[in-house]
């Protein structure tokens, strides 16, 4: 039945090619009755009969035969190798009948379709050891493990702490990771951040720190910064400092435990003793706005007398403007010579991160242009938004509608009162862009009636000593408030429903232009 050769296994079927159909005979070797040799004689001038050889082993191209090849029994029938055989010798297979109502045997399902072993073929790429960077054999470093290990890198630069036993009669602080993605102002992540804090709840007031004051500009100030930078036409630049608070010197004796994930494998019991201030301290802030402060001032520039977040140097006529916010800075020059030197002065004492023109600051857009300065708050509106279910809200032409009734929905269910507290927090960031965006009670001639009359009610005690001036501006002659008739009461774009005409018609007033 078959050529058994240096261990392969041949079989040769014999495949009868006639008129429209194909017939296969018996395998060679097999014992077959006269009758059917006889026939096959008589059909031997009509029909023409090819040998074919089917190889059950394939073979390498250098003519050896593949190990991974199954062998198959050269004892296996030619019905096992799920080859048709026609009952018929002249059945055409294509005109044969079939039945799609008839049922499989699903006993024998199995019997005539050989298992044959999964091939899995594994592609390996070894790169050369000379092209890979660092240690082969150190394990692999997430983008989180980056930045901790940055972070902590900042920590020895600065000599911010010591390894010591913590005394007796001292607790020491616990630490915490933060980590954040700082994105730009449209939204994509430049960078991941990682922060060691100090769980500052945990101190005590007048033992482990006394002053936690420290200036911080005001929204207001931000505004009039950009309004004058826009009046003088010269460019805003902005500029942050690396770890800030770990410049900051602290008086009072503090320790800490070690920071999470990075414990000394020599010293596990001990602690650190800070040197400079760590973030999550009460007294950190204080610590960095003295540090900045004093190198400031160290450098011939003055201070603001209202704005302590302000600093300024004159060259000339010429003048630059620094504000401050905690960590971030943003500044411009009537001169753009001073605004490279005031970097270098920056790098020269602390280790800056980035600087650019100012595009996004504390949520604000910031776009300037050739002709003025705008902000917008797009962004932090959209955030705001999808944080409280309303992006896909219908929008309306007008802030508000006319003849709006509220009414008390008794039925209603309770809301949650935190989620409303953070719902009026958002909305009242949004005064960073926009003057007010609640309503104003006001009767125009009793707002006039009252600075010009100096005798206090009991109704207007309330009233913040710092808006009398106007009083104080009347009595001297300074200034004159005189009624504005309700056509050209601009501000009531800020405080009244209109309709869209008039929408339109107060914005355009105002000098309100869109941003896009």
């Amino acid at each position: 039945m078959s050529d058994v050769a240096g261990g392969s296994s041949r079989m040769s079927l014999d495949i009868t090619v006639k008129g429209g159909g194909v017939h296969q005979t018996h395998p060679k070797g097999q014992k077959q009755s006269r009758e059917d040799q006889s026939d096959r004689e008589r059909e031997s001038e009509k029909e023409t009969t090819v040998n074919h050889p089917v190889s059950l082993q394939e073979d390498d191209a250098d003519g050896s035969q593949s190990s991974d090849m199954s062998i198959i029994d050269p004892q296996m029938m030619i019905s096992d190798l799920n080859i048709t055989t026609l009952d018929e010798p002249h059945t055409n297979v294509i005109d044969s009948p079939y039945s799609n109502e008839e049922g499989a045997y699903e006993s024998n399902l199995g019997a005539n379709l050989p298992e044959e072993p999964l091939h899995l073929t594994r592609t390996q790429k070894n790169h050369p050891s000379s092209l890979v960077i660092g240690d082969i054999q150190s394990p692999m470093i997430t983008r989180k493990q980056k930045a901790m290990q940055e972070e902590l890198l900042q920590f020895v630069l600065q000599h911010v702490w010591d390894l010591t036993d913590l005394p007796r009669g001292h607790r020491a602080i616990g630490t915490k990771w933060i980590f954040r993605n700082k994105k730009d102002e449209r939204g994509i992540v430049i960078k991941n951040k990682a922060r060691l804090v100090a769980q500052g709840y945990t101190q005590e007031e007048g033992i482990d720190y006394d002053d936690v004051f420290a200036p911080v500009a005001r929204i207001e100030a931000i505004r009039l910064f950009l309004a004058f930078a826009s009046h003088k036409r010269f460019k805003v630049y902005q500029m942050d400092v690396k770890s800030a608070f770990l410049y900051g010197k602290i008086e009072e004796e503090v320790y800490v435990c070690q920071p999470p994930g990075f414990e000394d494998s020599k010293f596990p019991d001990k602690v650190y003793k800070l040197r400079k201030a760590l973030y999550g301290l009460h007294q950190a802030p204080t610590a960095w706005y003295d540090t900045l402060s004093t190198y400031l001032l160290e450098n011939q520039f003055e201070r603001g007398v209202i704005d302590k977040t302000l600093f300024i140097k004159k060259k000339g006529s010429d003048l630059l403007l620094v504000q401050i916010y905690v960590d971030d800075i943003i500044f411009g020059s009537t001169k753009e010579e001073m605004c490279k030197e005031f970097k270098d002065l920056m790098h020269k004492r602390f280790k800056m991160s980035s600087m650019g023109e100012l595009t996004f600051f504390l949520g604000l857009q910031v776009k300037q242009k050739e002709d003025g300065i705008l902000i917008n708050q797009s962004k932090y509106v959209k955030d705001m938004l999808t944080k409280f279910g309303f992006l896909d809200a219908k929008s309306a032409s007008t802030p508000m509608e006319t003849h709006k009734q509220l009414t008390a929905d008794v039925e209603g269910e309770e809301v949650d009162v935190h989620q409303y507290r953070s719902m009026i927090g958002s909305l009242m960031y949004l005064t960073a862009s926009r003057p007010n965006i609640m309503f104003a009670l006001l009767a125009n001639n009793s707002a006039i009636s009252i600075v010009n009359n100096p005798v206090k009610h009991s109704k207007t005690k309330h009233i913040e000593i710092k808006y009398h001036f106007i009083r104080d501006s009347i009595e001297k002659k300074l200034i004159q408030v005189l009624k504005v008739h309700t056509d050209y009461q601009y501000a009531d774009l800020f405080t009244k429903a209109f309709d869209v005409g008039r929408f339109k018609f107060l914005i355009t007033s105002v000098g309100m232009i869109n941003s896009e």
